[in-house]
Order: C-alpha cells, then structure tokens, then sequence
C-alpha cells in the first residue's frame, strides 16, 4: 500500500476553500468512488493558512502512479504545492460508531 498527501496554497488561486468544497460536492466525490485501486480519499483543508489537499490511500505503488480524474489543478490553476509519497508500514481501524465514511465533510454539512 501507499499513501500521498498533496496539497496546494491557495494565495495564488482564484479558487477558495468554499469553491472547492462545491466542487468536491458536485463532482470530484463521485469521480473518485470509481478509481480502481484508490481505498480512501480524505480532502483536507486549513482556512488560517489557506491550504487545501487530500490524503490518498492505494492498495499499490502502480495504483498510486496511475492516471487520476482530477480537476483541482485545473480549477486552482496550478500543480499541487507539495506531493509526497510514503510506504504504508500498516493499517487499523479503530472502533467506531458511523459505518460509512463517504460523503461526510463540511462539503456535504455546511
């Protein structure tokens, strides 16, 4: 397994942390349910530092250098400010009370 975390400053972008969140809410989710050998995508963002990411988790090195359908570079205007790739050493769960993981977030709540 492999981890990536990207995230972009947005200072230089006309897109803010609410454009984006309506962009995850109207396409970008979806899209992603769909992309063979991607486990978890978690969307991150820190409206003090103006930041937005992700943290991808992939059941494989190959998945992890696959092709994405992803528009955030697109829309903000540029590459991901930071892209790092990691070794996933293990994985747990803990214990929990909501069972299903997609669409929760300020995307779908706020």
């Amino acid at each position: 397994m492999q981890a990536v975390i990207v995230w972009w400053d947005l200072s230089q972008s006309e897109q803010t942390i609410a454009s984006l969140r309506n962009f995850l809410r109207d396409e970008a989710v979806e899209r992603f349910s769909r992309v063979p050998g991607l486990r978890l995508k978690v969307w991150i963002s820190d409206e003090h530092t103006n930041r937005w990411g992700a943290v991808l988790l992939w059941e494989s090195a190959e998945a992890a250098t696959a092709p994405v359908p992803s528009r955030a570079a697109e829309l903000i205007g540029y590459p991901p400010t930071h892209r790092h790739t990691f070794d996933v050493e293990a994985t747990t769960e803990g214990a929990y009370d909501i069972a299903r993981l997609a669409r929760l977030g300020r995307a779908f709540t706020g």
